[in-house]
């Protein structure tokens, strides 16, 4: 990547392609036939209003968000509809309520897996999902209790609160064998629209059924079972900026990646080795190694990285890049990538566009 000032930036450094950006907006809308009511984005990604507002200003009015600082910064960015998709407990109760408040005009959502769960919310004007366990055995009900399941969405209703459906976060997606997953991923969606059809007969509507990160989003898109009346949502957030993983798990549907780490070569260790500044205090190393790869140097190996420090070795006769030469690095997994930044170096049309915070990193304070 050649851009003009690029010297002038000190390494490591997050850049965001707002071009590449674009481009992964348009692919994801295309594959879900322009219907940008059915993308209800995982912000736990995207993490800058910047993209926040580049994907309201599509249409895209509904969003999902992990921590109560990235369901703030969407309801900031103009998000009208946004699920905080992970179990609220104690004082973050009442934070998101307090969020609420300040934002009348939109549609706050939580997640819920038992009775106990319902009480701290009422009066809040705070609707609730049901948490289903897909197997991944995090959190969430048993898929398969009906019964328990019913009368959960009863109480929601009886205490005056909105139940607005059903949230099954099928991330395991991502172990599938290539030739099973689609299988898989719609065996898993056949046994949650039985449940639907189930909660619906018993006389309870379920609006929204949320599935899919994005491994399962290919497969998720396809799908055509649930009964008519309950909108099928995706909720892929990695599509927006790509990494190593996701785009092998989607190779051919023409997704390119947005974010890259620019790092500078600081130190050589012997003939075959030399040291990067980007340790997995910039790049994360929860997905294990490598924690990236060097864009169009393929016979660059990362090896594991301590917290600034990633050695890298070479074929041997390879000639070691000069200290100081610059590394583009693609993360094998972007988003805690990009929680480790406080600021990201924005580009478009091959040029340095300026310096955005990003503005959902890390979490409210904790008083």
């Amino acid at each position: 990547m050649e851009l003009a000032g690029l010297e002038r930036v000190r390494s490591p450094a997050l850049i965001v392609d707002l071009d590449a950006v674009d481009h992964n907006l348009s692919v994801t809308l295309g594959l879900l036939d322009g219907h940008h009511t059915r993308w209800r984005p995982h912000l736990k990604t995207v993490k800058l209003a910047l993209v926040m507002r580049r994907i309201r200003a599509l249409g895209v009015e509904q969003a999902k968000t992990s921590t109560t600082l990235e369901l703030e910064t969407a309801c900031e960015a103009g998000f009208s509809d946004v699920l905080l998709a992970y179990p609220a407990v104690g004082p973050a109760v009442d934070l998101v309520k307090r969020i609420a408040l300040e934002y009348p005009g939109v549609r706050i959502s939580a997640l819920v897996e038992d009775p106990v769960q319902v009480e701290p919310w009422i009066g809040s004007g705070v609707g609730l999902f049901i948490d289903l366990d897909s197997g991944m055995n995090r959190t969430g009900m048993p898929l398969d209790d009906a019964g328990r399941v019913l009368a959960l969405a009863r109480k929601i209703e009886a205490a005056g609160l909105r139940f607005r459906g059903l949230h099954f976060y099928d991330g395991h997606a991502a172990d599938f064998a290539p030739g099973q997953a689609e299988s898989l991923v719609h065996r898993g969606y056949d046994r949650l629209a039985r449940l639907v059809a189930a909660l619906r007969a018993d006389g309870v509507s379920v609006p929204e059924v949320v599935t899919a990160g994005t491994p399962a989003f290919p497969h998720a898109r396809r799908y055509a079972g649930f009964p008519s009346g309950t909108l099928h949502r995706v909720s892929p957030g990695t599509v927006v900026y790509n990494d190593r993983r996701s785009l092998a798990q989607l190779a051919g549907l023409g997704y390119r990646p947005a974010v890259l780490v620019m790092s500078r070569v600081v130190s050589h260790r012997g003939p075959d080795r030399f040291c990067a500044d980007a340790g997995h205090k910039s790049i994360s190393a929860d997905a294990g190694d490598p924690i990236c790869e060097v864009v169009g140097r393929p016979e660059y190996q990362p090896r594991h990285p301590s917290e600034e420090h990633l050695p890298i070795e070479v074929a041997s006769g390879t000639v070691l890049p000069e200290r100081g030469e610059r590394l583009w690095l693609l993360p094998t997994h972007v988003c805690p990538t990009v929680n480790n930044f406080d600021y990201a170096v924005i580009v478009a049309g091959g040029t340095i566009l300026g310096v955005e915070r990003v503005t959902a990193r890390g979490r409210h304070a904790p008083l």
